[in-house]
């Protein structure tokens, strides 16, 4: 009787170990959005600061420069003045800048916001779920999108002023 329940038990034990192990193999190994050069953007819906709703989809038609930062991030702080610098003038040409803040208050990004007089529209990514879906590692991240709403690049790093511009140009319908 007593070995019956040992064998039992250990059968038991091998079951939850296979278990655990299983989910650790998933969760390091499952897919996330998938940001190859060429291949299309993941689609999201996203409120900005000002509570309006931004669906990816819908911005076809347009280049997107996607931005991951954080108020924190001081590279990221360093490259919002490039981008404000340019709002306007590749918003003529079609092109959306698109600053996705990673979990961040309203209050703390609202004041950031004002502290740098940024007018482009801010989006709140608050627990996290557009940086899970585009894998997105080290911030400033930014992700160029072309009109078809295809991924055309991905870059890691802070970006000087020039970089910017060449990044907007290069999704730029004119």
């Amino acid at each position: 009787m007593k070995n019956k329940r040992q064998v039992f038990r250990t059968v038991i034990l091998c079951v939850l170990l296979f278990a655990v192990v299983f989910t650790v193999y998933a969760n390091f190994t499952k897919e996330k959005g998938d940001i190859k050069k060429g291949s299309d953007a993941p689609d999201f819906v996203l409120q900005t600061l000002d509570g309006k709703e931004v669906r990816l989809s819908e911005l076809k038609g347009k280049g997107v420069f996607l931005n991951f930062w954080g108020t924190w991030c001081k590279p990221c702080e360093k490259e919002m003045p490039y981008m404000e610098n340019q709002y306007s003038k590749f918003k003529e040409k079609n092109v959306e800048i698109l600053p996705v803040n990673i979990g961040e208050s309203d209050l703390s990004v609202s004041t950031f916001v004002e502290r740098h007089g940024l007018s482009f529209p801010i989006l709140m990514d608050r627990k996290s779920e557009i940086v899970d879906l585009y894998n997105i590692g080290p911030i400033p991240t930014t992700i160029l999108i072309d009109a078809e709403g295809k991924i055309v690049d991905s870059i890691t790093g802070t970006l000087t002023e020039q970089d910017i511009i060449n990044h907007l140009t290069s999704i730029s319908l004119s």
